[in-house]
């Protein structure tokens, strides 16, 4: 059986800038990872299900205001009801503000921003697909 894996991209705009220097809060990383697990239970189950818990979150880079953030998740484990998954985020384009207020660039190498890994659930009786060999 080949689990799903999901993909958004996004723009941090000015509303997402919670700190000075328009430094996105990290918490923004974790929305953009709650996305990608709806769509990966979407993709597995049919529902979207309900996020239980993260096992672990590493916020690795600073996001700004302006830079494109690509989230990137899989689910790595199924269980009876459980789907273990692990996410990434990184930064594709980013804002360049020293510059001009306008200017931004496309990174050549994308930078790991965010990496986390968790456990959704979906009940039972609400799994609309059959995995069973």
């Amino acid at each position: 059986m080949e689990l799903p894996k999901a993909v958004i991209r996004v723009r941090m705009s000015q509303a997402d800038a919670h700190y000075g220097g328009n430094l996105v809060d990290g918490a923004k990383m974790l929305q953009l990872f709650g996305d990608v697990a709806t769509e990966l239970l979407i993709r597995f189950d049919g529902d979207e299900g309900l996020f239980r818990a993260y096992d672990s979150v590493e916020f690795l880079a600073p996001v700004y205001a302006g830079d494109y953030i690509e989230a990137r998740g899989e689910i790595i484990e199924v269980g009876r009801t459980s789907r273990k998954m692990k996410f990434e985020a990184y930064k594709v384009i980013r804002s360049r503000p020293d510059i001009n207020d306008s200017a931004a660039e496309v990174l050549e190498e994308p930078i790991l921003v965010c990496r986390a890994s968790g456990t959704c659930v979906v009940p039972k009786d609400k799994q609309r697909y059959s995995h069973e060999g």
